[in-house]
């Protein structure tokens, strides 16, 4: 079974949001089994739309489309969807009263526009929306199943957890699709290649091998379809298996997460903390190991410390080091991940400090110089790197470079 997804909405297409919402509904549509065969983002045009839809309804059995079922006039979906599928209108009565709630209960006065709220195509099956006002619209036309759910992220994944995906699962037999993801770090997308490619040529038609690199680490995916999952499980597994044995020094997780997942996974087991001191970064690292729930049982906190003053008081780094060497130096930024353990109380910390640009380089240190260190009870180590000349990469490549060097000391000094 196909899918097919269509995000409606020109803020997509200027840049003005990024569409995380079909990645999100990929993911869980793979999970039950459904391949999606097309991802497309189209503008606020009935035309496009109109296209978008018969394109779709050629390729795919199930299309979700998020996006446009605001009250304004720029927001055409349901028109456009009502002409598709040549339907008139109808006023939702559950719609209403849902609408007229929520309005009642944030004391906000019910206008008309609000009202067309509840106003669907009347050949539609009118799905509840929870957490919003706008409902969604299930069809079932021609032999294929139309889903238009809104944009606002947090709304459309309710209405998939909650609604599609059971409704989904109830109207089709759907085969199980069979991942296994390893994560490696520490080694290049062609290295790792040459290093598997006699298990990866030994490999059957029914199992892909996909190579997902990203900054400072690639995942292996191993992936098969079928009736059962138990035998699909047993196949995969034997090769996963041969992979992770012959790179053993590069396996990260034998799971899909994240690299700063699997750090903090890692020193939760042995009761470890870490704490950040970052300067180019700006609270980036921060960022990236706070987004995964739990992560207080490992990570401290931290400090961003842009300025020398901060540097100094924060994580007491010394004037003369600084006035000596400067802020981007293996002196310094050694100083401060010692003083992030020691002020802290961590058994870890990271320290980053860089010429993120595209401003500020120096004939000996040009943008793109970031010096990182690692610190712990047994020592220090650091590492200098020369990324480039664009900010964001910049950013993101120390990043990863600190998370490497922090899983490389958890490693080697593992008890």
């Amino acid at each position: 079974m196909l899918a097919e997804i269509i995000t409606i909405g020109d803020e997509i297409l200027i840049g003005q949001i990024v569409d995380t919402n079909s990645a999100w509904m990929a993911k869980q549509l793979n999970q039950i089994g459904m391949k999606v065969k097309q991802i497309t983002s189209v503008s606020d045009d009935a035309e496009h739309i109109m296209e978008a839809l018969r394109l779709a309804e050629s390729r795919a059995d199930v299309i979700l489309m998020t996006g446009g079922l605001g009250p304004t006039k720029d927001d055409i979906t349901k028109v456009t969807l009502a002409k598709y599928f040549h339907m008139g209108f109808r006023r939702d009565e559950e719609t209403l009263n849902h609408v007229t709630e929520i309005f009642a209960r944030v004391n906000r006065p019910m206008i008309e526009l609000n009202r067309k709220q509840a106003d669907v195509p009347d050949g539609c099956t009118v799905i509840k929306n929870k957490n919003g006002t706008a409902p969604c619209m299930w069809f079932e036309e021609r032999g294929k199943i139309f889903v238009s759910m809104p944009g606002v992220p947090f709304e459309m994944m309710y209405l998939m957890d909650d609604e599609i995906i059971p409704r989904i699962k109830a109207a089709f037999k759907l085969p199980v699709i069979y991942h296994k993801t390893i994560l490696t770090s520490g080694i290049g997308e062609s290295f790792l290649a040459m290093e598997i490619e006699a298990i990866e040529n030994s490999l059957p038609e029914s199992i892909k091998l996909a190579y997902l690199p990203k900054l400072g680490q690639v995942r292996l995916r191993l992936s098969t379809t079928g009736a059962e999952e138990a035998p699909l499980k047993a196949a995969v597994d034997f090769y996963a298996q041969q992979i992770i044995a012959r790179i053993k020094t590069h396996v990260v997780a034998e799971e899909d997460i994240a690299l700063e997942k699997a750090i903090l996974n890692f020193m939760e087991e042995r009761k470890l903390t870490l704490s950040t001191a970052e300067s180019c970064t700006g609270g980036y690292i921060a960022h990236l190991i706070t987004q995964h729930p739990g992560c207080s049982s490992v990570y401290e906190g931290g400090a961003v410390t842009y300025s020398y003053d901060l540097k100094m008081s924060l994580l007491g780094v010394k004037a003369e080091t600084l006035a000596n060497y400067g802020a981007v130096s293996e002196e310094t930024v050694k100083e401060m991940a010692l003083g992030a353990i020691k002020n802290f109380k961590t058994d870890y910390a990271v320290a980053v400090s860089g010429i993120a640009g595209p401003d500020g380089g120096m004939p000996d240190k040009p943008v793109g110089t970031v010096w990182i260190a690692v610190a712990h009870a047994k020592g220090v180590v650091s590492k200098v790197f020369n990324f480039g000349n664009k900010r964001t990469q910049n950013i993101e490549r120390s990043a990863a470079a600190a998370l490497s060097m922090i899983l490389n000391e958890l490693r080697q000094h593992e008890d």
